[in-house]
Parts: structure tokens; C-alpha cells; sequence
């Protein structure tokens, strides 16, 4: 532990054990970061098992209490959780004169999704993402539009530039939702490409143009269809399973196996979307079955009343739901 400079330019840091730890202190998708910088001006940085703290000296004295204090509980087998985090640090002295605002402003608001500031709009919403914190393997379902798969990603985005994972592994089962495609032109990345182009379009909107090719060109995010999985052992990596109800239960079994040292995995799909042929079992539905109320997975429930689209699709999705009724 380094002790904190006198003055305005103080420094202090506090060691990580894991990726796990750090995870929990910084909140999802950087939540607490923000609320530390808001309410003290103490800025965080994540580096190589440590998180550097920059601010004024009595203020990063505080939060670098907060920190030990989640770490002390964490290692004793204490429940900690990101909330209790955050709760500990709205009531720390020596916040900035707005702190009640901003405090507000943090605590569970629902803005628009945009570049660089992905946070929930509704309850369902926040449950995901206390989800991806607190687990090590998440199944995210529910009805197209609640934000399953832009909400993995963006946690993705998140872990890799805080470096608690080194890469990002994004796969779809290449599966025909209800049309015959025909023989497409192209070689096999040219045909599955289609099925993938949800994802890529997630990344576009998380990622600025240059950063988001680069990342694509030095494999640190990669895209593929799962056939691309067997064999496999990732390490440090957030790997994300969309349209999981078009897996077989082979298939799961095989996605989930690839998990290796430091990872962490998203799931998500729709079990009223199967596109698999008749008498198939989906992948999917089984898991659920099967991880119910096993021990680290993480499983989240989202519905209509979580839809973020256009609001004429949450009214679509409702008309469809009265008639099949």
C-alpha cells in the first residue's frame, strides 16, 4: 500500500488479488468510478492488480477506506456486493456541495443508452448488470428489444479496458430464423457473416470507428459462429452466447466448457424465438433447467416492461403476447 502524497496531486493505491475483487469495488461498468469522481473528484485507474487513486489527499483517504473495507469483507467470505460499495461511499464525509444531486443522479437513474455511458433503464435492466458483477456465468433471457445483447457487450467493452480480461469472444449459432437462405456466395466467413452482424452493430455503437478496427484487426474482440468453438480453452476473456435458444444441448455443453482461467460468460436469448427444427431440444431451455439453483450462475428474467426500442415495438410485442393468449 502506497501512502497518499500531501497535497492537491495526492496518489494512494490499492492492490486487487483478483479480477473478481475489482469487479465488485468498481461497480458495473465502472458505476462506482463514476460516483467516486462525481462526489470527491478522486479519479480511479485500474492497472495490473491495483486501482491507483488520484484526488485530493484526505478525500482518496476515504475512498481508499472504502476499498479495504469491501476487500476486508471480501476475503473473509462476507457477502460484498457492488450496492454496499456504493452505499458506503454516498455517506462518506467530504463530498463536494451537490453530492446529494449527484448521489441521486448515480443511484439507479435510467438515461438513454449512449457511447460511453451504457447504464440501465429499467429494473430488469439493473438486475443484468448486478448479475454480470456478482457471477462468473450469466443467462440473460427475455423478448428482443430488453437489451440482452447490447447490455453483454458493453460490460465486455468495459472489463477489457479495465484490463480484467484480455479479450472479448463473441458468438451466434449460424441458424435460419425461418427462411431458407439459399447457397450464399463466398467463402465460410462470407456466409455465417449475416448471422454475426447483430454484434458487430453492438460494438459500432459502443466503440469510436478506429478503436473498434482495431480491436477487430489485433483479435482482441473476436466474432464467430459457435461451430468455430469446439476444441477450445479460453483464458481471461468475457465471452458472450448470443440467440442461445438455437443451440442443441451438445452445443451448450460444449460453449460452456470452453470457459478457462479468469473468464467470464454471458448467455442470452429468447426461449420464444427457436428456430431449430421440430423435436431438437434448444441448449438453452435445458440450461435453464439444469443451472437453476447451482452455485456461481447467474440467471435474469427480462420482459416486455424492460423493451428499449422504439416504444411502438413494446406495444407490438404486448399486442402479439394478448392474441397468442
Amino acid at each position: 500500500m502506497k501512502e497518499p502524497l500531501p497535497g492537491n496531486g495526492a496518489e494512494t493505491t490499492v492492490t486487487v488479488q483478483s479480477a473478481d475483487e475489482a469487479r465488485v469495488l468498481l461497480g458495473p461498468l465502472d458505476s462506482n468510478v463514476r460516483l467516486i469522481r462525481q462526489l470527491y473528484g478522486v479519479n480511479v485507474l485500474a492497472r495490473e492488480g491495483a486501482l491507483r487513486l488520484f484526488g485530493d489527499a484526505p478525500r482518496i483517504e476515504a475512498v481508499r477506506e472504502v476499498f479495504e473495507w469491501g476487500l476486508e469483507g471480501l476475503r473473509a467470505g462476507r457477502p460484498v456486493t457492488t450496492n454496499d460499495i456504493a452505499r458506503r461511499l454516498r455517506d462518506l464525509p467530504g463530498a463536494s456541495a451537490d453530492a446529494a444531486a449527484a448521489a441521486a443522479e448515480m443511484a439507479p437513474a435510467r438515461p438513454v443508452l449512449r457511447r460511453g455511458q451504457v447504464r440501465a433503464r429499467t429494473e430488469g435492466q439493473d438486475r443484468y448488470l448486478q448479475a454480470m458483477q456478482e457471477h462468473d456465468v450469466v443467462f440473460a433471457v427475455g423478448p428482443a428489444g430488453t437489451g440482452k445483447t447490447f447490455l453483454a457487450v458493453a460490460a465486455a467493452v468495459e472489463a477489457l479496458k479495465a484490463a480484467t480480461v484480455r479479450r472479448l469472444v463473441l458468438v451466434r449459432p449460424a441458424v435460419e430464423a425461418g427462411e431458407k437462405l439459399g447457397f450464399l456466395p463466398g467463402d465460410f466467413a462470407a456466409k455465417v457473416h449475416p448471422y454475426l452482424r447483430p454484434l458487430y452493430d453492438a460494438l459500432q455503437d459502443l466503440l469510436d470507428p478506429r478503436t473498434y478496427e482495431r480491436y477487430l484487426q489485433s483479435e482482441v474482440i473476436e466474432v464467430c459462429p459457435l461451430a468455430y468453438m469446439r476444441g477450445r480453452t479460453l483464458n481471461e476473456s468475457f465471452i458472450i452466447l448470443d440467440e442461445a435458444q438455437n443451440t442443441t444441448v451438445p452445443q451448450m455443453m460444449m460453449f460452456l466448457t470452453r470457459m478457462g482461467e479468469g473468464s467470464r460468460v454471458v448467455v442470452t436469448g429468447d426461449p420464444t424465438q427457436v428456430d431449430l427444427p421440430k423435436r431438437v431440444r434448444s441448449g438453452l431451455a435445458d440450461a435453464l433447467r439444469r443451472f437453476r439453483s447451482v452455485e456461481g450462475i447467474g440467471i435474469v428474467e427480462l420482459t416486455r416492461d424492460d423493451v428499449v426500442r422504439h416504444p411502438v415495438v413494446q406495444r407490438i410485442l404486448h399486442a402479439y403476447g394478448a392474441r397468442d393468449a
